[in-house]
């Protein structure tokens, strides 16, 4: 179903954007004829994806998959409405899965403006979905002895800041992010006002995390940085005056 060509792409795209404008907000695209074609579509990858066992495999299924469903994608956040549309919030899915972060992020903004529903099988919120996908992908990334992209753990805490979810999922985001100021220091002296910044950040955030979560495991990384602030902070002050 790849679109090989530019012209077919562009088609591609056109008749997404139609689609997406052709439905009222909190509507259904159902019976829309290039929508169902996606779904179709989504179903048979799911198949496919439901018949592997290694993770490993389906990130690499993902990875192959995703770029067949760009053009749609695209339509469908420039022409939408913010009618429900269940191929959306897969990919949205998905595309964290992959690591494309700032491509699922192009979708999640749009999903919950418009409250968006993921399809029933993840059987979890939009945004509690979104806090805690990015949240593991970051903290996998972080233990494996590399790093995280801030703003995009911070935006996705804002876009999910007012909403309901459990507290363990939001402690999770905010442990990503305190880890993810952790990494982007770049002297623990803290002589840099840069860094400095950076471990009140993650103080802040972890902190918030051990709050939400007594069993966050972030007691340890606390400690370092309150000893690392308060040590920096006649220096830090005095070069801020």
């Amino acid at each position: 179903m790849t679109m090989s060509t530019p012209a077919r792409r562009h088609q591609a795209r056109v008749r997404a954007e139609q689609v997406a404008a052709s439905a009222a907000p909190g509507r259904s695209l159902a019976g829309a004829s290039h929508y169902e074609l996606m779904l179709a579509k989504l179903a048979a990858d799911r198949r496919r994806l439901k018949a592997l066992q290694s993770v490993v495999r389906k990130v690499e299924v993902k990875r192959e998959v995703l770029p067949e469903y760009a053009d749609y994608v695209s339509g469908a956040l420039k022409g939408g409405r913010g009618a429900q549309d269940d191929v959306l919030t897969t990919v949205m899915i998905w595309r964290v899965d992959a690591g494309d972060y700032a491509g699922a992020l192009d979708i999640a903004r749009y999903a919950l403006q418009h409250g968006l529903t993921l399809p029933a099988h993840y059987e979890r919120a939009a945004p509690a979905a979104i806090a805690e996908e990015f949240a593991d992908a970051a903290l996998i990334a972080i233990a494996d002895g590399g790093t995280f992209d801030v703003d995009q753990l911070s935006e996705v805490r804002e876009l999910t800041e007012t909403a309901d979810m459990h507290d363990q999922i939001r402690s999770k985001l905010y442990k990503a992010l305190g880890l993810a100021f952790m990494k982007s220091i770049g002297d623990d002296s803290l002589d840099d006002p840069t860094d400095y910044g950076r471990a009140r950040a993650a103080l802040q955030s972890l902190e918030t995390a051990l709050r939400l979560n007594a069993r966050a495991g972030v007691k340890q990384n606390i400690n370092r940085l309150q000893t690392q602030v308060f040590d920096a902070d006649g220096p830090c002050k005095a070069a801020r005056t």
